[in-house]
């Protein structure tokens, strides 16, 4: 791993307050959301087996974080080396039968661009900077400097339909391994 994406040793850790119980075995709503490549995407109409996961905001070079005590919010640091964790086990999880990743947050779609563009995401990130599938879904979320953010999370959907939630999701960077050992236990049967 890169060494400037290494977290600090003592980040809290995030619990599970069941914020999320409810999102397994939810059909998604058509909701259309705009993508880094410049498409929309709905994540209700996906064919196959597809993997989103939300984060609070990706960092950006000259950026300081959004509150002084960003690290001392369970869940928030972390968004970078999370979704360079995706991009490092692409090909693994399109391996085990993922037909598509997606990144999630309420950052805009200029602020995500620049973040895919510098990472190299092979995947797209999602805007929902209007907080209409957060809403519609009710997916956690939480302030900071008078700016909602969601909480990390990931969900595996297969057909529109979530089949696994994890939340909350520490360490942030372990977030696709950790899909990638579900899917090589109990994920495989719904593949």
């Amino acid at each position: 791993m890169d060494p400037n994406l290494a977290l600090p040793a003592d980040l809290p850790t995030p619990i599970d307050d069941g914020a999320a119980a409810h999102l397994t075995g939810m059909r998604l709503p058509d909701v259309s959301l705009a993508a880094t490549d410049g498409t929309r995407v709905s994540l209700a109409k996906l064919a196959g087996r597809t993997v989103v996961f939300a984060y609070p905001r990706t960092g950006a070079p000259g950026h300081p974080n959004l509150v002084a005590d960003w690290d001392a919010i369970p869940g928030a640091r972390g968004c970078t080396p999370q979704a360079c964790g995706f991009r490092d086990l692409h090909d693994d999880l399109k391996a085990r039968g993922v037909a598509q990743v997606h990144g999630l947050s309420t950052q805009t779609g200029a602020y995500q661009r620049e973040a895919a563009t510098r990472l190299q995401l092979p995947f797209t990130l999602l805007s929902d900077a209007s907080r209409a599938f957060a809403m519609a879904v009710r997916l956690p979320t939480f302030e900071a400097a008078g700016t909602i953010l969601l909480c990390r999370l990931s969900l595996v959907v297969d057909d529109g339909v979530v089949t696994k939630v994890f939340y909350p999701v520490f360490p942030p960077d372990r977030s696709a391994a950790d899909i990638l050992a579900w899917l090589d236990g109990e994920g495989t049967a719904k593949a």
